[in-house]
């Protein structure tokens, strides 16, 4: 399970606050999933428990799922902010 150590900060790195930036983030971080993928050839238990991590992730709407906003969870906050947005 040494190819999981590239994998799980992946799951920790936070969406940002920002929803124009949504976009961006979800296709650098599916580029990067990716190409770790087709460069390192993580073995099948590291792949398919990374994919189980994510998928209960997305699917439960709980923590940042970095591919898509689920509907019935509100916008952070500070995405209103200006201030914020204008940095």
């Amino acid at each position: 399970m040494y190819c999981l150590q590239w994998l799980l900060p992946v799951l920790l790195i936070p969406k940002p606050l920002n929803p124009a930036l949504w976009f961006s983030h979800s296709m650098f971080m599916g580029f990067y999933l990716l190409s770790f993928l087709l460069e390192r050839k993580p073995c099948t238990i590291c792949a398919l428990v990374f994919l189980a991590a994510l998928f209960l992730i997305c699917y439960s709407c709980w923590g940042n799922c970095f591919l898509y906003h689920c509907s019935d969870s509100p916008l952070p906050e500070l995405a209103h902010d200006p201030s914020v947005v204008g940095t």
